[in-house]
Parts: structure tokens; C-alpha cells; sequence
């Protein structure tokens, strides 16, 4: 499968949108590690629509205009990982879960390590908030974006403390 890219400047650094025929299929960090997104070729599009619309809404975002995405979304893993994003979708916005909290709601109490793990190969992140998934004593775990994004994320939607 072909894929379009853009790039966009964002308050957390240059953020790589990436779009299928389907939808919103990555947000690739600056420093991502290889290979964190499996995606096939890349061709630049700054005018993809989805793309466009990912970056607006993702400036609406960062300029506290916007707390919830409207985006169709192509999200590529396995059944397991695609339950842990969908259970990320449903966190609000200003509000945290720990991951054992996620691996409760998908019916996987014991699977806390794992939500962990697939919350790290979220390929959408800040649209599926993994920021939003925290230890369960509040701390901040690993981020691909690197922890003073994460920091960035949940100040910016006044997150402090403990999961809700």
C-alpha cells in the first residue's frame, strides 16, 4: 500500500502526518524510532485532504481551540493493539487512565505490560491519546514523542496528579 505524507511545525517539534486512501494512518514524531509505524512507501502531498485536515485540526489543538478530533482514522496492528487505540479514544480530553485502567475496560485485567507495548506503537498519537495513559501512581511512562512532549500534551490540557 502507498501512503502521502506531509509535515507540519508543531509546539512538540516537526510532526509527519501520514494518510491511506482511508484515513489518518500515522503521526510520526521528529526523532520516531525506525520502524516504531510499520507503513509501505511514502510519496509527498501537502494537499491530501486528510492531511489538511489533520493539520487543522491538529494547529485547533495546540492553540486550546479543539478537545476532541473529527478524522477518519487507518489504524494498522494487530486485533490487540487496535482494542488498546480504541480504548485510547475513549479517555477525555483533560483526563488520564493508567494502563491497568485499559487493560480492565478491554477485558484484559492482567494485560497491563501489554497495553503498555501497544501503547507505544500507537501510530496516531495526540489524535488516539497515549499521552493520556499514565503508571498507575500518576508517573509518566515512555512516549514515542519523548517525555517533555508527553509533559507538553498534558499541560496543555491541564492534566496534573493521578489517573481519573
Amino acid at each position: 500500500m502507498t501512503y502521502v505524507y506531509k509535515t507540519m511545525i508543531s509546539p512538540v517539534g516537526a510532526l509527519t502526518l501520514v494518510a491511506s486512501g482511508r484515513g489518518l494512518a500515522a503521526i510520526l514524531w521528529e526523532n520516531d524510532r525506525p520502524n516504531r509505524v510499520r507503513l509501505g512507501d511514502l510519496i509527498p502531498q501537502d494537499k491530501h485532504p486528510v492531511l489538511r485536515l489533520a493539520e487543522q485540526q491538529l494547529d485547533a489543538y495546540f492553540a486550546g481551540q479543539r478537545t476532541v478530533f473529527d478524522i477518519s482514522l487507518d489504524m494498522k496492528g494487530t486485533d490487540f493493539q487496535k482494542s488498546v487505540w480504541v480504548a485510547l479514544l475513549t479517555i477525555p480530553f483533560g483526563e488520564t487512565r493508567s494502563y491497568a485502567d485499559i487493560a480492565r475496560q478491554i477485558g484484559s485485567p492482567r494485560a497491563f505490560r501489554a497495553v503498555g507495548a501497544a501503547n507505544g506503537r500507537n501510530p496516531i498519537s495526540i489524535i488516539t491519546p497515549c499521552h493520556r495513559a499514565v503508571g498507575s501512581d500518576g508517573s509518566l511512562t515512555g512516549f514515542a514523542g519523548g517525555l517533555e512532549a508527553k509533559r507538553y500534551l498534558l499541560d496543555l490540557e491541564n492534566i496534573t496528579g493521578r489517573p481519573q
